[in-house]
């Protein structure tokens, strides 16, 4: 495994990281799961990633490792960098969702009891609100973590103008964003796009910041996978329409699965998977501290974990690639 510096802290990632937004829920065998967590920490994934929402239903995820960090994990909480976000939706009620500080402070507490740990090592703010004052959101978390509730504070799903004023309010409290955490892959670049106030990318304002950056989604909800290369098959994620974040048939068109099928054959010519290359092109960008990968069996953990083997692209790669990407 590789680490990364976490922007300007004393943090270190690994280059890979578990997520355990999907398949950690109550309808998903805990043998696997169990199999999947001990297996990454086994390759050096020292870093998994929760939310007060994961499951279904939400809770669930956080229960389920919980148990495996009591029964498996327990001498070796502090080589284990675990994370929780509040943010989405969560419980019935005006106060189950969004950035109050009400809402934040009581997540916490009840994230760290499903876990059944004192700390967590990252407490994110899992998305921007409009309702809410910044100060307030940012001020929770700064709360959160002198309580000694999280090590470290970070957000998720900010943009770039949201991610610049978080940054500062959290810098004059004395609790730096150490972290942010959005969605990014070949297919979905938002966090490049320059077009707002700043004339900055998120990209760029992480960097400037001094924050890491943690992606999730790097494989666009599996279409940068071999599943997909010939159309969707049965049974797949986007057959069964999961829900849950998950995508729909209306994101796979004949037109993306040509672009596929053509970023398949460089990822072959690097002796590569397209998952693989889809995770190394992310992490080409120093900027990216880690990627966070899903797994639903220990096998494709180990596919994700081997993109490692090669994150090196010569420039006729990027261009070709940039080509077809900007085609689809």
């Amino acid at each position: 495994m590789i680490y990364n510096r976490s922007g300007k802290s004393g943090l270190l990632l690994p280059s890979i990281s578990l997520g355990l937004w999907q398949n950690f829920g109550a309808a998903n065998d805990y043998s696997i799961m169990r199999q999947i967590i001990l297996g990454a920490f086994d390759k050096g994934i020292t870093h998994f990633d929760l939310a007060n929402n994961y499951g279904p239903p939400g809770g669930e995820a956080e229960i389920n490792f919980g148990k495996i960090l009591n029964d498996d994990f327990k001498a070796y909480r502090d080589e284990l960098l675990i994370s929780t976000k509040a943010g989405y939706y969560m419980w019935p009620g005006p106060y189950g969702e969004w950035g109050s500080r009400k809402y934040l402070m009581a997540s916490i507490d009840q994230s760290l009891r499903r876990m059944g740990i004192p700390y967590v090592d990252i407490f994110y703010s899992h998305r921007f609100d409009p309702n809410t004052a910044m100060e307030e959101t940012m001020s929770t978390l700064d709360s959160i973590v002198k309580s000694g509730k999280a090590l470290y504070a970070g957000i998720s799903n900010y943009d770039a103008e949201q991610t610049k004023q978080a940054a500062s309010i959290l810098r004059s409290l004395g609790t730096p964003c150490i972290i942010h955490q959005p969605r990014y892959s070949m297919l979905d670049r938002w966090v490049e796009n320059k077009e707002n106030k700043l004339n900055q990318s998120l990209l760029d304002v992480v960097d400037e910041e001094g924050m890491g950056c943690i992606v999730f989604s790097p494989l666009a909800q599996g279409r940068l996978s071999d599943k997909y290369l010939n159309g969707i098959p049965v049974g797949s994620r986007i057959a069964r329409n999961l829900g849950n974040g998950a995508i729909d048939a209306g994101a796979l068109n004949e037109r993306l699965i040509k672009a596929l099928q053509a970023l398949n054959q460089i990822a072959h010519q690097r002796n590569q998977s397209l998952a693989q290359m889809a995770i190394a092109w992310l992490l080409k960008d120093k900027r990216v501290s880690s990627v966070l990968v899903g797994a639903s069996s220990l096998d494709q953990l180990h596919n994700s974990i081997n993109a490692l083997n090669n994150t090196a692209f010569t420039s006729d790669e990027l261009n070709t690639i940039e080509i077809i990407l900007k085609e689809n």
